[in-house]
């Protein structure tokens, strides 16, 4: 309970009324000041019987859900049962996992009809987060007191990776798709026709059309590619680690939701396998928007463990998923020596049958310390330390890149680009 403007004046005038009695002398003063008090208790006393029987609660509208890593909000409703407004402050509280906005909320609630407000939540780790209960209290009717209660309520809320969007972020990503290539051969579909060029082969002569038009007239082709695309994903526990907004794996399960989406416009086959020290869960590569829907229910019920990845279990898992060459998008840490082994073993197990594309994050803050200036005699240390970091990042991707494997590094604003613009760049070499 805290007390309110009205009771602090009852208070005070119970207090002046003493020291007036004692100060008189009169005994019939010095006992006046029992009456503000008597009023005060009994105010309190009826505020309290008045609030248990409002019957305060609260709901979550249901069939929400959030997106990892975009704000969003919660319509809150309260209600009681009351035959008056009541004056309601509601102080927010989430699950670990979810920000939410922590200024507290008024609302006057009408009788016999709800109350509604908005949260605004920020969820920053995927799967089902249960709401706790959350603080409120309610203004009794005579203006005493704040009544405290904690209310409870059922909902849950599920949270899902990121889906594409056309807005200016991402516009060049998601335009950049597969284009028909001309090529000739059997079973391919006509693209047009063109006049003859010098050195076209004699089995791309249209003879009707050159009967008709009188000049020779060649046919140019299109033919489609279906790519297999497994999606890897390190579940491990350097995936807990905070890289901006969102821990890795958050990044990861965004980007990879994402690119699925986009493959499949593309009208590929697109699988996926999260793995740590062993493949924790894996789906064959489908087509269509069930692949789609398949990919994102699998990641929204994951989560990173605590156990260190092992990139080469997760290879010898998807030579086993798949039986055709494909392209393996492997989204780890690179920024760990013994992993970087791993990263090289894996490849080497994956080529040459595979093409697989290893994505990494880059630490923004480390690139940042590096060319930091300096203003205290710790700082050059944590300039050389970030240098060596980078450095040896680099260096891990250049030896993966050795080995025929391509590998992008970049920041968690930039990683998506990178791997949608080497998507479409192995799409336009045919190199899958």
């Amino acid at each position: 309970m805290s007390l309110r403007q009205n009771a602090f004046v009852l208070a005070v005038l119970t207090a002046l009324v003493a020291i007036m009695g004692a100060w008189s002398g009169d005994a019939t003063l010095a006992g006046l000041w029992r009456l503000p008090l008597g009023l005060l208790l009994l105010g309190l006393a009826y505020e309290g019987w008045m609030t248990t029987r409002a019957h305060l609660g609260l709901t979550i509208e249901p069939d929400q859900r959030g997106i990892l890593g975009r704000g969003g909000s919660l319509q809150i409703s309260v209600q009681h049962q009351l035959h008056r407004d009541a004056l309601v402050e509601l102080a927010p509280d989430a699950p670990a996992l979810v920000e939410v906005d922590p200024t507290v909320q008024l609302l006057i609630a009408p009788a016999g009809a709800p109350a509604h407000t908005h949260l605004r939540i920020t969820p920053r780790r995927l799967g089902e987060h249960a709401w706790p209960a959350i603080r409120t209290r309610i203004a009794g009717p005579l203006g005493l007191a704040w009544w405290p209660k904690r209310l409870a309520t059922d909902f849950r809320l599920q949270v899902m990776p990121e889906v594409l969007r056309d807005d200016a972020r991402r516009a060049g990503a998601v335009s950049s798709g597969a284009k028909p290539r001309q090529l000739a051969g059997t079973g391919s579909e006509v693209l047009q026709l063109r006049d003859y060029r010098a050195g076209d082969p004699q089995q791309l002569i249209d003879w009707k059309a050159t009967a008709r038009s009188g000049r020779l007239v060649s046919r140019d082709f299109s033919e489609d590619q279906h790519l297999e695309i497994v999606i890897a994903i390190d579940a491990g526990r350097t995936g807990a680690l905070r890289a901006g907004d969102l821990d890795r794996f958050g990044h990861y399960a965004n980007l990879a939701a994402r690119f699925a989406e986009h493959a499949i416009a593309q009208d590929d086959r697109v699988g996926l396998v999260l793995f740590a020290d062993r493949p924790l869960a894996a789906l064959a590569p489908g087509r269509g928007t069930s692949a789609v829907v398949r990919i994102r229910r699998l990641l929204a019920a994951s989560k990173p463990v605590q156990a260190e990845s092992n990139p080469l279990n997760a290879a010898l898992r998807i030579r086993s998923l798949v039986r055709h060459r494909s392209l393996v998008v492997l989204l780890t840490d690179l920024d760990d020596a013994t992993v970087a082994g791993q990263l090289a073993s894996a490849a080497r197990l994956l080529l040459p049958k595979h093409l697989p594309l290893i994505a990494g994050l880059a630490s923004p803050e480390a690139e940042n310390m590096r060319h930091a200036v300096a203003h205290s005699w710790l700082d050059p240390y944590e300039s050389l330390a970030a240098q060596e970091y980078c450095a040896r990042l680099e260096r891990n991707v250049l030896a993966l890149r050795a080995l025929g494997a391509p590998a992008v590094l970049a920041r968690p604003d930039q990683l998506e680009r990178a791997v949608f613009d080497a998507y479409a760049g192995f799409r336009q070499r045919r190199r899958v």
